[in-house]
């Protein structure tokens, strides 16, 4: 008989404790989450690495595999003669 009395006993103990848990979680749900880095500030972040993704491969891409002069990608003559190899027909 005092089996079934602490099996009784658990039982409520585990009800108790669900209540309290489903009480505690509810305030949790209307916590407002401030982020550490704006949206705003992450789209500015995004382009900039794309740039610098762009610059490296056009450094690689002309520099290296080329043979060309790395610091020639930051000219404007080497960039007109780009477009006119890729638009010419």
């Amino acid at each position: 008989m005092s089996l079934n009395k602490s099996n009784q006993e658990a039982i409520k103990t585990r009800e108790q404790l669900k209540n309290e848990r489903s009480k505690e979680e509810a305030p949790r749900k209307g916590r407002i989450r401030v982020r550490l880095i704006p949206i705003w500030l992450r789209i500015i972040i995004v382009a900039l690495l794309i740039f610098l993704s762009v610059m490296v491969g056009a450094a690689v891409g002309y520099g290296v595999l080329g043979n060309g002069e790395v610091k020639d990608i930051f000219t404007k003559s080497t960039w007109t003669h780009i477009v006119e190899l890729v638009e010419k027909e």
